[in-house]
């Protein structure tokens, strides 16, 4: 069985193996495959029977350029670089990997919030300047400093990774409220209050945004919500970028009324140099690395080698496209 893999770097830039998926046939994997261009994504294919892919678009002139391809596998959870209505009519099953970063990324997003109340990176690099060195004062800072304790933290979104987020905000001492299209009963027990959206944008001192990108999330965080918010809200964001809109979040970063902002994820992916957010006030941005420890990764490798080995037994799992 020939495997080939369009984009394995960002998974895998050198410390993992691709011996698990050599065992399952012929690989060859890309560092990266570019996305704009089609012809080259169909040669690479060539007459491949899986495809793995993290970013690296599978449409539908790509299905029909490789009449070969049986089955896509991506080295993520996000699967809207394929299209997998069109995959499911000619019977290509897609799998994606639905949990491997729960811990990685909610970690990620507290440190987010973390930088946000004390700017770390900026004071080491400060006292790095020899700022402190010359200060008439034994200590210093150039920020406000943010208490967290008795702060109420709205989570949208809330399943594995939104619910990892919110056990570490009550560790903190916050006050969690959290909002999900399903309610989750466990998780009511464990006393999370599932509240509506413009619940969570009124009382929110803290919001989170852990949801997938859909029609009904795309652009969730806008003037209009902006306008239902505190004064002085924080807002992170390390799951999709669209679910901003950039301009509007800009406009109230640089009004104060959002304090602050800690992103990883963009609308569009590497950053543009007229994104409005890179000269927003009190705005970080981070290069959508949340979900890259090794630990994380490795899961994925993992996964996507399970999900082809089930693909070949017959049984293909964690399929986004059933019909």
């Amino acid at each position: 069985m020939k495997i080939v893999v369009l984009d394995g770097y960002t998974e895998n830039p050198g410390d993992l193996s691709w011996a698990g998926l050599e065992k399952l046939g012929e690989v060859v994997v890309y560092d990266r495959t570019p996305v704009d261009d089609v012809e080259e994504i169909i040669k690479r294919i060539g007459d491949a029977e899986v495809v793995i892919t993290n970013k690296t678009p599978i449409s539908r002139v790509v299905f029909d350029g490789c009449p070969s391809i049986r089955f896509v596998a991506l080295l993520a959870t996000g699967y809207n670089v394929v299209d997998t209505a069109y995959a499911a009519s000619i019977n290509i099953p897609v799998s994606n990997v639905p949990s491997y970063g729960t811990d990685s990324v909610s970690q990620f997003a507290i440190a987010l919030l973390l930088e946000l109340c004390h700017h770390i990176g900026h004071h080491s690099d400060a006292v790095h300047s020899g700022r402190w060195e010359s200060n008439i004062d034994w200590c210093f800072w150039d920020y406000p400093l943010i208490e967290l304790a008795g702060k109420t933290f709205g989570i949208i979104g809330f399943g594995r990774i939104g619910h990892r987020t919110g056990e570490i905000a009550k560790a903190l001492n916050m006050n969690v409220i959290v909002n999900d299209s399903f309610v989750n009963p466990k998780f009511q027990e464990e006393g999370f209050k599932y509240v509506d959206r413009d619940t969570i944008f009124k009382e929110s001192d803290v919001i989170a945004l852990h949801c997938p990108l859909f029609a009904d999330t795309a652009g969730l965080i806008n003037k209009d919500t902006i306008s239902k918010m505190k004064d002085g809200v924080l807002i992170v964001n390390n799951s999709r970028g669209p679910l901003i809109v950039e301009q509007d979040l800009a406009d109230a970063l640089n009004s104060g009324k959002v304090g602050g902002t800690a992103l990883d994820v963009v609308s569009t992916e590497p950053i543009k140099h007229d994104n409005p957010l890179l000269t927003a006030k009190n705005c970080i941005i981070t290069p959508h690395m949340s979900w890259g420890a090794k630990e994380a990764r490795a899961r994925i490798m993992d996964i996507t080698v399970d999900n082809v080995k089930a693909f070949i037994s017959g049984n293909p799992q964690n399929v986004v496209n059933r019909n």
